[in-house]
């Protein structure tokens, strides 16, 4: 190691944690770094800043912060290393504190993040800590979090080997060490290659006797949008850059069985083949053949090493990949490489022999192929038209005249659009909450030229200048979709483009006084590669913006003046200022699940308000997708500034969960809110997050439950919990919910009628049976996937010939139907309307979710996966009641037990007569099917006043 020279500064004595921060060549961002640390929540600690024998201003950037703050100290290694470890070691060598953490200099520390690790640390006797990581993309100026999954809760772990999925936690930033745990253990980054952190980390979770986790973010990694500034791990273009990680693995699978923990390789491979590997198969459809196959003869010789368990443990997609790399099958492992993680993109090609199915157009030739190509548990005969696999291609794209033609091959290998029936098709582009829609035709259906079936063609003509636009034009990205409607059913998927596709770059027409646009259509560079279109404004506007970037605290100006003008706070100015208009005595303004959707109770009380024909004006608020709005009902986008003019005049407000709190309700205005179900988990004031949040939070709460005039209550349990919880004093109305009508009253021929739609949208087979699995989200971890707990593979092998599972996650949450599960699994996310899945359903399988509370409205079975209670109970929200005192049905935690109780549900029923009784007598006894009318009645014809 080269010997750093330490740089004249000022030390504070007895520092907490010694904060390593590396730099080389980055005087710019160098001072954002450690400010980060500087002004931590712990102020006991030092920064050591190691300069990498920089060229620019590196230098006097850092001696300029060791003459700012004492506890800044600098040192400078003679030669640049060309790499983290060295800088990182010379840091290790020079910290004084009992505790030690890395930065990089183009990131930051959160303001918490070395105090949370310290107490986390010492409260455990941790070797070292982990936490959570906020990736900040600088181009978008969009954030996620890396690998959510392992951080959902403060967490012990007595060592690697009772948690392996941590090796995915690879990175050495994210951490705090002991420093005698460092020195104990020899622990060093090695300086000769890059990605030295995934040895080093590696090293440090085998070697650890314990770790701790925490949930909350503790670093920010800012992923740079200049490719001049682009890090080791982002320039994935470079093959030594593969050649690397390739090395950093067989390090560390040197380091396994030196040390005796070779058990722990196959969790390491697969870490290997769900990280590593996958970032560069993802880059696969953007390079060309060159490239792959020197990416081929670095990875493939390693790839024959992994344990035989690893590698079947990726998706079949991936698999597939990695066998076409190895055979030299280039072009096709590329054109698989854009089906990773999209489970409804579907091959191009796929061949058929003996009651075989494989991806490709040829049938295998020796068993090595056979058994690499093979898809025939995917089951493509058996797919729903809903996420069945299609595959859409952009094949030529020309000008014509003002517009653009469009060239598009659709792949359809599970023949999906071979139903003789009615198909709507359209494309769809959108820079605003209203898209230009242009509807297509298929040409006839033909066998591809290449004797594919399910090949199908169109042309259509896309004029750029009918996309609308905001009135002060667009700047930004775009990628146009195609939808497909059949049975009442709409499926959206991407439109891919070739990487080679020539771009196309065309001027629009002014639009405004102020702006016209520049359009380039070509292909997106990473991801699936989709059709993209980017606007660029021209006129004043544009040439301003060509400057901004020369102009930054001007540019900031002008975005804060632009949120002030158009922001929230102007809306709620303008909200104040809309009340001193009259009110329209016959608008009634009803919003559901936040404007996600008509449903819920306030649509149970629209019907109702139609089929009176009362002198009342409905205006439906939406969030996103309009498609499940009836047509003719009035629509106004929420937040919008037609939204604000809205509710600001309404004589009513229903909703079921609460207007913007910004709105307040103006004397006059009448405000029913009709809540989206009972209560299982704490609500309101008993929730940790809102019963110890400063007084300002409460405050806002108080208010948002001040503005109603009346609330619909389902039980006297209702009023035990959720309206004491919530400090309501108002007039209940002790009517039932409206959106539980139609399950009391489940055998009406209307709702049988409603209940068969659905099966058939849903494709359903004929004598199967129909379980509605729908699990309620987790605080701290809402769209990590972490709420299907369900091993639905398993499931599906168990009880797939006899049940069909329709999967309804809470809107919070994520989920995809897995390419192998879409015989027997469906998605049910595309009914807003929870009731539609409700009534289809031959038994409810949930956890803590309400619904278990609507559904025993009907009287069918419901099942309870509970495998987490006790951590759900204890540590998370936390509940009312304790579940098996209150159950209508078992508790399961296995797939073994839920498959036996599908298997005979007569005896569960028979079992559980006695507790489900006792549940709907307890949670349900004011609904009788005629809350709905029983609410007009109420509120709107005047009875409760």
């Amino acid at each position: 190691m080269t010997i750093a020279q330490p740089l004249p500064g000022r030390r504070r004595p007895g520092p907490d944690v010694s904060v390593v921060v590396i730099a080389y060549n980055d005087a710019e961002r160098l001072p954002r770094a450690v400010r980060s640390v500087l002004g931590q929540s712990l102020h006991g600690l030092e920064v050591i800043i190691v300069d990498d024998c920089s060229t620019d201003g590196t230098l006097a950037a850092a001696r300029a912060l060791t003459e700012a703050d004492p506890r800044v100290r600098c040192l400078r290694l003679p030669v640049n290393s060309g790499g983290c470890g060295a800088p990182r070691n010379a840091g290790i060598d020079a910290a004084v504190a009992p505790y030690v953490m890395f930065l990089d200099s183009d990131d930051e520390l959160p303001y918490h993040a070395c105090k949370s690790l310290l107490l986390t640390a010492e409260e455990t006797g941790a070797d070292l800590v982990t936490g959570e990581v906020t990736r900040h993309f600088e181009e978008s100026g969009t954030t996620g979090l890396w690998y959510p999954e392992l951080f959902t809760d403060v967490r012990v772990v007595d060592g690697l080997r009772a948690a392996p999925e941590y090796f995915l936690d690879h990175l050495s930033t994210n951490k705090l060490y002991r420093a005698d745990f460092l020195a104990r253990h020899r622990l060093r980054f090695p300086e000769d290659m890059h990605y030295e952190d995934q040895l080093f980390t590696a090293r440090a979770l085998t070697l650890a006797h314990r770790f701790a986790v925490v949930p909350w973010p503790v670093y920010t990694w800012w992923l740079a949008a200049d490719p001049a500034h682009l890090s080791i791990s982002s320039s994935r273009h470079r093959i030594p850059n593969v050649e690397d990680r390739v090395t950093a693995a067989r390090l560390i699978d040197a380091f396994l069985e030196e040390s005796g923990n070779a058990d722990l390789r196959p969790a390491k491979d697969e870490k290997f083949l769900r990280h590593d590997l996958r970032l560069y198969l993802g880059d696969l459809p953007f390079r060309d053949r060159g490239w792959i196959a020197e990416f081929a003869a670095a990875v493939t010789p390693y790839l024959r090493t992994l344990a035989p368990r690893a590698l079947a443990a990726v998706p079949r997609e991936q698999q597939i990949c990695q066998y076409l790399l190895g055979a030299g099958r280039f072009e096709e492992a590329a054109e698989c490489a854009r089906t990773l993680d999209r489970p409804h993109l579907a091959p191009r090609h796929i061949t058929r022999e003996a009651g075989r199915v494989y991806w490709g157009r040829t049938p295998p030739t020796d068993p090595a192929a056979a058994a690499g190509l093979d898809i025939t548990a995917w089951r493509l005969d058996e797919q729903p038209f809903a996420t069945g696999p299609l595959r859409h291609e952009v094949a030529r794209l020309d000008p014509a005249g003002e517009a653009l033609r469009v060239r598009v091959h659709t792949y359809d290998p599970a023949l999906l659009l071979s139903d003789p029936g009615p198909l709507g098709a359209e494309l769809r582009i959108a820079t605003t909450a209203d898209p230009l829609t242009v509807p297509f035709r298929y040409d006839p259906p033909r066998t591809g030229p290449d004797g594919a079936p399910g090949h199908r063609t169109a042309e259509i003509d896309l004029d750029p200048r009918l996309i609308p636009l905001e009135v002060k034009g667009f700047r930004g990205r775009r990628h146009p979709v195609i939808a497909l409607s059949r049975r009442g059913v709409t499926r959206t998927d991407p439109l891919l483009a070739p990487a080679g596709l020539t771009p196309l770059t065309t001027r629009l027409p002014q639009h405004g006084p102020l702006t016209g646009h520049t359009l380039r259509i070509g292909c997106e560079g990473h991801g699936a590669g989709r059709l993209e279109l980017t606007w660029e404004r021209a006129g004043a506007l544009g040439r301003a913006e060509a400057v901004a970037p020369r102009l930054k605290p001007a540019r900031r100006r002008i975005q804060r003046l632009t949120r002030r003008v158009t922001g929230p706070r102007a809306k709620a100015l303008t909200y104040h200022e809309l009340q001193k208009l009259p009110i329209d005595d016959g608008l009634v303004v009803f919003e559901a699940l936040e404007g996600r959707g008509y449903a819920d109770s306030p649509r149970a009380l629209h019907e109702e308000l139609q089929r009176r024909s009362l002198p009342l004006r409905a205006v439906w608020s939406y969030s996103g997708n309009r498609a499940s709005y009836p047509e003719g009902v009035q629509l106004v986008r929420r937040g919008s500034w037609e939204y604000v003019r809205t509710v600001a005049r309404a004589r009513y407000w229903v909703d079921s969960h609460g207007f913007p709190q910004p709105y307040g309700k103006r004397p006059g205005t009448r405000y029913l809110q009709t809540w989206h179900g009972q209560a299982l988990k704490h609500m309101g004031f008993d929730v940790p997050e809102l019963r110890l949040a400063g007084p300002e939070r409460q405050r806002q709460h108080r208010e948002m439950v001040a503005r109603w005039d009346a609330l619909i209550a389902p039980s006297p349990e209702f009023e035990r919990t959720f309206v004491r919880a919530n400090g309501y004093t108002g007039p209940l109305l002790r009517t039932g919910l409206p959106r539980n009508d139609a399950l009391v009253r489940w055998n009406d021929p209307e709702q049988r009628d409603r209940a068969a739609a659905v099966r058939e949208a849903l494709q359903i087979p004929a004598g199967r049976k129909v379980l509605l699995y729908a699990p309620t989200f987790r605080d701290g971890a809402r769209g990590t996937g972490e709420s299907v707990r369900v091993d639905l593979a398993e499931l599906v092998r168990r009880t797939g010939e006899e049940w069909t599972v329709i999967v309804r996650p809470h809107y919070y949450e994520r989920f995809d139907v897995p390419r192998e599960l879409g015989h027997a699994v469906r998605d049910g996310r595309e009914f807003p309307e929870l009731n539609d899945l409700l009534l289809a359903s031959d038994a409810l399988l949930t956890d803590y979710s309400s619904v278990m509370f609507d559904y025993a409205n009907t009287g069918r079975p419901i099942l309870l996966y509970t495998d987490d209670y006790e951590h759900y109970r204890s540590t998370a929200r936390g509940t009312y009641y304790e579940l098996p005192d209150i159950a209508p049905g078992p508790m399961l935690t296995t797939v073994d037990e839920l498959a036996a109780a599908l298997a005979d549900l007569t005896a569960v029923r028979e079992e559980w007569a006695g507790a489900y009784g006792r549940f709907q007598a307890r949670f349900n006894p004011y609904e009788t099917g005629r809350a709905s009318k029983a609410v007009v009645d109420l509120f709107f014809e005047g009875r409760d006043r």
